[in-house]
């Protein structure tokens, strides 16, 4: 019996695009789980978080923000490096300026190319379009923990608080709305995508992240969250799904389990509670053998490839 098709090779369903507005001049698009991106709307331009994957996926952002702003989109922010997220920056011609963390930019330098052959083959609905892309996303600003943009009077704090998803994650804080938009550090129903995580770390950024007590938040996927209780409620939701997934590959190894064994525990542990997530099938191999390999004391997350994606999808879900 065959398992189930590479990643997400076989969800060509069109996804529902929701354009909300989260606070005044502040937006999500969002899209049943596809990544997200947000808006913020200052005096003179626009700021973009997160670029989508293609160019031709970007000109769906643009359109919404041209149904309510015709101020140019003058900045896009990358909240991490992964190409679903960065490479249809090309499309925001107007923006002179792309910001990113160092920690970030070292990834694009250490495995963007990797990276972008990669997540092409594992989300093929994602990256159509994929021949407009002219490229890897550099950021032309980078910074170490903390940076402000001022659109006009509107401040937006651009900050490093710490490894989680990967290593360089970025958010955004609009002070003057207590509003939030976090990446992927912050998940609403939808599977925490690992294979370049921090385990140990991930907690306390969540922390962090909380201590800014947003009183709405964008988060990487899923519906936008608008109130502080939906707010809290998906970041518990996003820290109970880290730890049951890095708890039970802890026990595992502990206990001498190989990888396969530790991905049947996962399987037994987390199949009930998150089974029905966005992207759960597609993130699971990968999750577990990121934690295996942090629990086995590898804190560098070793590079996907295509080619390892294939090798250890049919290790673990054929």
């Amino acid at each position: 019996m065959s398992g189930p098709a590479f990643a997400s090779a076989a969800d060509m369903a069109e996804k529902k695009i929701t354009f909300a507005e989260i606070g005044p001049g502040l937006y999500a698009f969002t899209a049943e789980g596809d990544p997200n991106t947000g808006i913020v709307i200052g005096d003179d331009g626009v700021l973009i978080v997160d670029a989508q994957a293609t160019p031709a996926m970007a000109e769906a952002v643009i359109a919404r923000v041209r149904s309510v702003t015709d101020k140019p989109i003058t900045h896009v922010l990358l909240s991490h490096y992964h190409a679903v997220r960065v490479l249809g920056a090309s499309a925001y011609k107007q923006a002179k300026t792309i910001i990113a963390s160092d920690a970030t930019r070292r990834l694009i330098v250490e495995r963007g190319l990797q990276d972008m052959d990669s997540e092409i083959g594992r989300f093929p609905r994602l990256f159509r379009g994929k021949e407009t892309i002219p490229g890897l996303t550099w950021p032309n600003v980078t910074f170490h923990e903390e940076m402000s943009i001022w659109l006009g009077k509107r401040e937006v704090r651009i900050k490093h608080i710490g490894r989680g998803h990967t290593a360089g994650d970025t958010i955004a804080w609009v002070p003057d709305a207590g509003v939030m938009f976090s990446g992927d550090l912050v998940e609403y129903k939808s599977a925490c995508y690992c294979g370049d995580a921090h385990f140990a770390d991930w907690p306390e950024t969540l922390k962090r992240i909380a201590a800014h007590d947003p009183v709405a938040l964008v988060p990487g996927r899923g519906d936008a969250l608008i109130g502080r209780e939906k707010v809290s409620a998906a970041i518990a939701g996003t820290r109970d799904f880290l730890q049951t997934l890095y708890g039970t590959v802890q026990k595992a190894v502990a206990a001498g389990k190989d990888l396969k064994g530790a991905f049947a525990d996962v399987r037994a542990a987390m199949d009930g509670p998150f089974g029905a997530y966005a992207i759960y099938e597609h993130c699971l191999p990968f999750n577990v053998s990121r934690a295996f390999d942090e629990a086995s004391g590898i804190d560098h997350p070793v590079v996907w490839t295509a080619e390892r994606d294939r090798e250890m999808w049919a290790r673990l879900q054929g």
